[in-house]
């Protein structure tokens, strides 16, 4: 009998530890569960975070932000068309779209400035969460000022493909005879950089939610490549790792704006050379269900 009790000792003080552990663990979750709620936000990403930031003060948006539940609503105004025509329009579009290349070598020749504000225009139409149009669009033309963003991006860059990228990133990009050197950010007539908004502000000064923030913006991005190319411009999608925050403070651009893409923007140079790649077929790119 008295051989059990060793064992038993043992088993009471593992059941009182434990009890204790999940003791704490309950009032922890009931302390912290109410605040992970509130902080939840799914339209907030975690990425393209700046140093300089400001902390979020969210619910200044969810006490005052104006309601615009009043916004008037008009007929909408739709084209119709045929169905030999959608076909041939889709198709042109397609034919059109898929020419459109990734382009490192850009002609230093002026571009039409009505041009360049009418792409933007178009890039404005994109859908955003709540019609927040959480985007800014700072277009470069200035021969100093592009140059000290080159300065930004390449040295930067050469960390990113020394260190940060590893070994992986560096091969893949291999193919397409890119580095750190960006001769284009100051050979291209124009730099358009476009900034997500992550809080606007309402009419009384505070701060104002912008949901979706980073997929509205890249909806934007989107229709503005394909304005561009329209347009009969090139450009190269470049996503400048680390170089976000410098970059903000040399635009003087708020701390609610951070750096989600760059396109330097022109005519191909004479030179222009493009990788020989191939876009992935339809039945790899669509399922039907």
């Amino acid at each position: 009998m008295f051989f059990l009790t060793p064992v038993l000792v043992a088993v009471v003080c593992i059941l009182i530890v434990w009890i204790f552990k999940n003791a704490d663990r309950s009032i922890e979750r009931r302390n912290g569960e109410p605040r992970a709620r509130a902080e939840a936000r799914p339209w907030v990403d975690e990425d393209l975070t700046d140093s300089s930031e400001l902390q979020q003060v969210e619910e200044d948006a969810d006490e005052c932000q104006e309601s615009e539940e009043n916004v008037e609503h008009i007929p909408f105004s739709h084209t119709r068309y045929p169905e030999k025509e959608m076909v041939k329009r889709s198709q042109e579009f397609y034919e059109l779209l898929n020419k459109r290349r990734s382009v490192r070598f850009i002609s230093n020749e002026e571009v039409p400035m009505e041009v360049i504000d009418n792409v933007i225009k178009a890039a404005g139409t994109a859908p955003s969460g709540a019609h927040t149009e959480p985007w800014t669009f700072v277009v470069v033309k200035d021969p100093d000022m592009k140059h000290k963003i080159r300065e930004i991006i390449e040295e930067e860059e050469e960390i990113n493909y020394m260190k940060r990228m590893g070994h992986r990133w560096v091969t893949d990009l291999k193919k397409l005879r890119t580095n750190w050197i960006k001769e284009y950010l100051d050979t291209a007539p124009v730099l358009i950089l476009i900034f997500k908004q992550i809080y606007g502000f309402a009419a009384n000064g505070k701060r104002k939610v912008h949901y979706y923030n980073e997929i509205s913006v890249s909806i934007s991005c989107g229709i503005l490549l394909a304005a561009l190319h329209n347009a009969g411009l090139v450009t190269v999608t470049t996503t400048p790792l680390n170089c976000g925050p410098r970059l903000r403070v040399l635009l003087h651009r708020p701390t609610n704006e951070k750096l989600l893409v760059l396109l330097p923007v022109g005519y191909p140079s004479k030179e222009a050379m493009v990788p020989d790649l191939k876009r992935k077929p339809l039945d790899q790119i669509m399922v039907t269900v």
